[in-house]
């Protein structure tokens, strides 16, 4: 799974498909090496995991955090669950821009500095949303942290990549501390967030917006001070037809996934505090969501392993599902935390079984084209996923409506992607 990701983030540039849709086009291999004064595993780790606080700003707090404030935001700015789900609606809209200009915006100022200027932006971002109560304002804000932290998520991935193959034997594991950046992410903002709206009490979002922007400011100065160094891409690029037909069915699959985890990380915090949970269960259920992530690579090292069409991509969605699902039957404390483990544990490796199966059943020469083709159908779903989930529970009146339709767009994915078959085999590397 490490591996299909680095080729995917260090080879693509964004060209015109099929359908008119933005797609990644084939790259030569990033002719990058890691700086010459590091010789030893333990300094290339140290310098990867520097660059893990790229995801850590910009995914783990800047995108996801956004949930752990949203009730006392909606409580205090009279928002309707509609305009809640929109502030999440538009960081995906941005972060999905972000991921498919990233190559031209390396090109054009190097990856080191997408790293830095875009994670810079991130922290603005959470500092904009402390200054204003103004929707329009926060709508910028989500929107400016949604393209930022995709901008730095691919250029630090395309510099761990680089670092990490300076060591063939060390990659997968030195590749894993870059990855574990938005789970970190996740546990940090879990253990502040709730703490400081109990502390400070009802209206207090804004304060949460500022602690968080005063974490990031910290966690920022050794990603500015690294020796990133300022290598660019080639700027040839050759275009890659991908067709739409043959994966269709799994490509609505992805979608449905885009659409129904975002809903739930969108409003499972409000669920847990409507609930009675008060800061203490809100900071444990979120942190168990992070620490999931760290055994992702083990769990699921056999599923992604399966070169049976969508059926590794079914199981686990399947168990992202069954997650989602688990909340619905009450706010047991003990239910809660296994929906946390459950859910977080998949969902962080449905990517990555979208990525084997480019792998499995596209030649080297479409693999970016392939997984670019996925990112935009997950990129709508989740686009369109928090305000739809939203508008429906301004309708029917319960939060519990939110989580049942999240967990119904997650089972029906794992059902279309199990009528995924195995496409035509082709001649390509394994």
């Amino acid at each position: 799974m490490l591996r299909d990701r680095k080729y995917t983030i260090a080879n693509g540039e964004a060209v015109q498909g099929p359908l008119g849709l933005s797609v990644l086009s084939g790259l030569p291999e990033l002719p990058l090496r890691s700086p010459d004064h590091l010789k030893t595993s333990a300094e290339l780790a140290r310098l990867i995991l520097i660059l893990s606080l790229a995801p850590t700003i910009g995914l783990g707090i800047g995108r996801f955090a956004y949930a752990l404030v949203l009730p006392d935001m909606r409580d205090s700015l009279h928002w309707s669950y509609s305009a809640s789900g929109f502030m999440n609606t538009i960081n995906a809209v941005g972060y999905l821009a972000g991921a498919l200009m990233a190559s031209r915006m390396i090109r054009r100022f190097g990856l080191a500095a997408n790293v830095r200027w875009g994670t810079l932006a991130c922290v603005l971002s959470l500092a904009l949303c402390a200054i204003s109560a103004n929707f329009v304002v926060l709508s910028s804000a989500r929107l400016l942290a949604g393209f930022a932290g995709a901008a730095a998520f691919v250029g630090g991935g395309a510099l761990a990549a680089a670092i990490a193959q300076s060591r063939p034997e060390r990659a997968d594991f030195l590749m894993s501390l870059f990855y574990a950046g938005p789970g970190i992410g996740i546990i940090f903002s879990g253990l502040m967030a709730p703490y400081v709206l109990q502390v400070f009490g009802p209206g207090s979002w804004w304060i949460v917006w500022w602690a968080m922007t005063l974490l990031t400011a910290v966690m920022i100065v050794p990603l500015l001070l690294a020796p990133l160094g300022s290598s660019t891409l080639p700027t040839h690029a050759t275009g890659t037809r991908f067709s739409i037909k043959p994966v269709v069915i799994y490509l609505t699959a992805y979608f449905l996934f885009g659409a129904g985890y975002i809903a739930y990380m969108t409003f499972m915090i409000a669920y847990v505090r409507d609930g009675g949970g008060g800061a203490a269960a809100q900071s444990l259920f979120w942190s168990l969501i992070g620490i999931s992530a760290f055994a992702t690579p083990w769990v699921w090292r056999g599923a992604l392993a399966l070169d049976r069409g969508g059926l590794s991509t079914t199981i686990i969605l399947g168990v992202n599902a069954l997650g989602a699902s688990l909340p619905m039957f009450g706010h047991s404390p003990l239910l809660l935390a296994i929906s946390a483990l459950v859910f977080g544990v998949a969902f962080f490796a449905v990517v990555g079984s979208t990525t084997a199966f480019v792998r499995f059943n596209y030649p080297p020469s479409e693999w970016p084209a392939g997984i670019a083709a996925m990112t935009i159908a997950f990129g709508v779903g989740q686009t369109l996923g928090p305000i739809v989930v939203g508008a429906i529970t301004d309708t029917l009146g319960n939060l519990s409506y939110a989580l049942s339709l999240s967990a119904a767009m997650l089972a029906l994915g794992a059902i279309l992607a199990a009528f995924q078959g195995k496409l035509v085999a082709k001649s390509h590397a394994p």
